[in-house]
C-alpha cells in the first residue's frame, strides 16, 4: 500500500513540476530575459500547435442523423403532420445545411490556415455534394412531375442550379451563399408540399421515378468502386464495346488498360467515396419512408434496406491515423479496398433493386 501511496505522490510531484515549467515558459518575464527572437520563436510554436489542433478538430466527419426527426423539426406551426416526400426534401436540406455549419463550416473552398493544408475533408464535402446534386436533379426532373410534359416546380427549378455552383469558389460569389440560397428554395418547397391550397406542388412517389434515380446513383457507386479498387493498380481487359457490335468510339484504344489511382489521390478519392456514403445513407432512409407503399408492393423494402446497411459499414470509424494502401493480400492493409468492397456490394444491391422495381 505504501509503495502505491509513493507511485502517485511521484507522478502528481512530475505534474506539478512540468506545469510549473510550463507556465514559466510563456511568462513575459521569461521573454524578456530571452530577448525578442525567443519571443518571436514562442508565438510561432504556439500558434502551430493551435492551428494543428484546430485541423485535427475539424477534420472530424459528422455524425449520422434521424432523417425523419429532421423533416419533423422543419415543419411549421401550421402543418400537422408530414406528408409524402417531405422527409426527402428534409434529407437533402438537413445534408447540405451539415456540409455548411459542421465544426469550421464549409472548407473546399477556404484559402486560410489550416484548412487550406486540409484534404480529406474537402474531399469528404465533394463527395455528400455530388449525392446531393443528383437527389436535387432527380427531385427537379423527375419526381416532383407527373410526366414529361408537365410544368417543373419553380422553387426546385432554382434549387438545383445553386447546388451545381462551382464547389471551390472563395468570393465573387462565395459558394456557401449560393448553396444557402439553394436551401432557402427547397425549404420553400418543403412547406408547399403540406399545403392544401397549392395542389400543383407535388411528390409523386412511384416506382419509376425512384429507379431512375437508382440508376444515377448506380453509375457513382460504380465508379467510385473503381476508383478506390485503382489503388494498387491492375490490368483489365478492354470491355468498353462487349455485347454491341455495331458500336463504335471516337478514337481507339488497346485491348488490355492499366487502371491505377496515383498515388497521392488515394486518400482523396477515399474520403469522397465516405462523404457520398454518408449522403446516400440518409437519401435512401428518406427514400424507404416516403416510397413506403411502392416498396412494399414490390416486396422491396429488404432490399433497400441491404443497400442501406452495406453503406452503413462504410461509415465504421477509421482507427489508423492515416489511410494505408497495402497490396490486396500484403503485410499492411488497403484501406480503399476495404471501402471498395462495401460500395460495390451496395452496388450490386441497388442494381437488384432496381430490376425488382422494374420487374417485380
Amino acid at each position: 500500500m505504501s509503495r502505491l501511496s509513493d507511485f502517485f505522490y511521484n507522478q502528481s510531484a512530475r505534474f506539478k513540476a512540468s506545469l510549473k515549467r510550463l507556465i514559466n515558459l510563456y511568462h513575459p518575464r521569461t521573454w524578456k530575459a530571452k530577448g525578442v527572437n525567443w519571443t518571436i520563436g514562442l508565438m510561432v510554436v504556439t500558434l502551430v500547435i493551435a492551428l494543428t489542433v484546430l485541423a485535427m478538430f475539424w477534420s472530424r466527419e459528422p455524425h449520422m442523423f434521424d432523417v425523419r426527426q429532421a423533416a419533423i423539426s422543419r415543419l411549421g406551426s401550421d402543418e400537422k403532420k408530414l406528408v409524402t416526400g417531405q422527409v426527402t426534401t428534409g434529407a437533402l436540406i438537413k445534408v447540405m445545411e451539415t456540409l455548411l455549419d459542421k465544426p469550421g463550416g464549409y472548407l473546399s473552398n477556404d484559402i486560410t490556415p489550416p484548412t487550406v493544408f486540409l484534404d480529406n475533408i474537402p474531399n469528404w464535402e465533394f463527395g455528400a455534394l455530388v449525392q446531393a446534386r443528383d437527389l436535387a436533379k432527380a427531385l427537379r426532373n423527375d419526381m416532383s412531375r407527373s410526366q414529361s410534359q408537365s410544368l417543373e416546380d419553380p422553387d426546385l427549378a432554382e434549387a438545383e442550379p445553386h447546388f451545381n455552383f462551382d464547389n471551390d469558389s472563395w468570393l465573387f460569389p462565395p459558394t456557401e451563399s449560393e448553396y444557402r440560397a439553394g436551401i432557402v428554395s427547397l425549404e420553400k418547397y418543403f412547406h408547399r408540399l403540406s399545403d392544401p391550397g397549392r395542389t400543383n406542388t407535388q411528390f409523386f412517389a412511384r416506382a419509376d421515378n425512384l429507379r431512375d434515380w437508382l440508376a444515377t446513383i448506380e453509375k457513382r457507386l460504380g465508379s467510385l468502386s473503381q476508383r478506390l479498387s485503382a489503388s494498387v493498380g491492375r490490368e483489365r481487359v478492354n470491355t468498353n464495346l462487349a455485347g454491341e457490335p455495331a458500336g463504335q468510339q471516337s478514337t481507339p484504344e488497346p485491348s488490355y488498360l492499366e487502371v491505377k489511382t496515383p498515388w497521392m489521390q488515394i486518400d482523396n478519392v477515399f474520403f469522397e467515396a465516405r462523404g457520398s456514403t454518408w449522403a446516400l445513407v440518409h437519401f435512401l432512409k428518406a427514400a424507404e419512408i416516403d416510397f413506403e407503399q411502392v416498396l412494399r408492393k414490390k416486396n422491396a423494402v429488404v432490399s433497400l434496406r441491404q443497400v442501406i446497411r452495406e453503406l452503413e459499414a462504410a461509415q465504421e470509424r477509421i482507427w489508423s491515423p492515416v489511410i494505408l494502401n497495402g497490396r490486396g493480400f500484403g503485410f499492411v492493409t488497403n484501406h480503399s479496398l476495404i471501402m471498395a468492397n462495401y460500395v460495390s456490394r451496395a452496388n450490386a444491391a441497388v442494381i437488384d433493386l432496381r430490376n425488382l422495381l422494374k420487374e417485380g
